[in-house]
């Protein structure tokens, strides 16, 4: 019997046992790769982060339920996270004026409140998701322990619905002094039909002027208002009631008075009507120098009494006469006046007392054609109305870049 050593292995068999162990690891290898076939199931997604919606929010000053504010403060509303899409601020069911940021964050009352008023707030928001939110809110402002009221001057109260000259001012005066000036001439607002460049002048801390930096263009509507309700003008005061006022500015009317030839042309829109023959004032002294430069009509009266300054009856040089058709151009007396008496100086000697005398027929026209505000340039004497330019209406000779000088906001 053949009988095989345990040392040598049979080469089938080895053969065959290469053979089951390529096998079983092909079948390992398949079975691993059938893990990570696209037969088995997703694994699960993963959330995308997502941005966290703003937080928006409103604030409105003064706060809900302040029983004093300061009126002169005004109303601010902002947003922080969006943008505002709606701001409604009332008292006494009128509205208030405001506006808007650029970007929509912020609101603005325009004007200062009223004192001792109770105002209701109402803002809408939206954020960038346009998720909205609304803020409602309520205050009241203070009462005023001292108040102060703006009044148009004198001339122009008395002329009051008329229609104007191409020089006119605007001159308000006020009940007690302002000391808060920048703030008061902030709420001077004047609307033209046909807007130029002007500006305000503080005579004193109780008169401001308003005036354009060249002549009005003619035959326009102007409206004054003086936003006064609210205003600090000094320490615990403050103005409790605007003032309107509309008015028209008429023709172009201007005319020329010059010493040397006797002389008036008045032109109205540029065009000459009609050439007066003059007699100015006699230049013996001062006061009876009729002033050179730009003079403004200002009132008329038909007859005028006239009586002469610093002097009584028996003294050199007094005169109390009864004048017919004049028209004033100073606060200090010189007027565009009728002088019978004085026809045949007209057009030949200057021997009036300081006025513009004139035949009755041609006074009589120039005073029913005039208008407050119509332009008298006096030439031809040694008396600078420059120099006296607080005499009356004489603003225009002041230089405009002094002019700008007297505002409050050019400080």
């Amino acid at each position: 019997m053949n009988r095989r050593s345990p040392s040598r292995r049979d080469p089938m068999t080895f053969r065959g046992l290469r053979t089951v162990t390529a096998v079983i690891i092909a079948l390992v290898t398949l079975l691993a790769s059938g893990c990570q076939s696209d037969s088995g199931p997703d694994p699960a997604p993963t959330a995308a982060p997502q941005p966290a919606k703003p937080d928006t929010r409103i604030a409105v000053v003064p706060a809900d339920g302040t029983a004093a504010a300061r009126p002169d403060r005004g109303v601010t509303v902002s947003a922080t996270g969006g943008t505002l899409v709606d701001v409604t601020v009332s008292t006494g069911g009128k509205a208030v004026e405001g506006s808007y940021s650029a970007d929509r964050t912020t609101w603005r009352s325009t004007w200062t409140l009223a004192p001792g008023a109770q105002y209701t707030v109402s803002a809408r928001a939206t954020n960038t998701a346009g998720t909205p939110v609304t803020v409602t809110s309520a205050f009241r402002t203070q009462q005023p322990s001292q108040t102060i009221a703006a009044s148009l001057d004198w001339v122009l109260a008395a002329n009051e619905g008329k229609t104007y000259g191409v020089g006119l001012p605007i001159v308000l005066h006020f009940s007690r002094e302002v000391y808060n000036q920048a703030e008061v001439e902030r709420a001077l607002e004047v609307i033209a039909e046909k807007p130029v460049e002007g500006s305000w002048y503080w005579m004193d801390r109780r008169r401001v002027v308003y005036r354009t930096k060249r002549y009005w263009p003619a035959h326009q509507t102007v409206r004054l208002i003086a936003h006064m309700t609210g205003v600090r003008a000094a320490k615990e005061v403050y103005g409790t009631e605007d003032l309107t006022w509309t008015f028209k500015i008429g023709a172009d009317q201007r005319s020329v008075a010059d010493a040397r030839t006797h002389t008036m042309v008045v032109r109205r829109d540029g065009r000459k009507v009609r050439t007066m023959k003059v007699s100015l004032g006699n230049g013996t002294t001062r006061e009876y120098t009729t002033a050179a430069g730009v003079h403004l009509t200002m009132e008329k009266g038909n007859p005028t009494r006239m009586r002469a300054p610093g002097r009584k009856k028996g003294d050199n040089g007094w005169y109390d006469r009864q004048v017919g058709w004049a028209v004033r151009i100073s606060s200090r007396g010189e007027y565009v006046h009728a002088a019978p008496w004085s026809i045949r100086s007209q057009g030949r000697a200057n021997v009036s007392h300081g006025c513009v005398n004139a035949h009755p027929t041609d006074a009589k026209w120039f005073y029913e054609m005039s208008q407050p505000g119509d332009i008298v340039d006096v030439k031809g004497t040694d008396r600078p109305l420059a120099q006296e330019w607080e005499n009356g209406w004489m603003y225009w000779e002041k230089p405009w870049s002094e002019w700008l000088k007297g505002s409050a906001l050019n400080a």
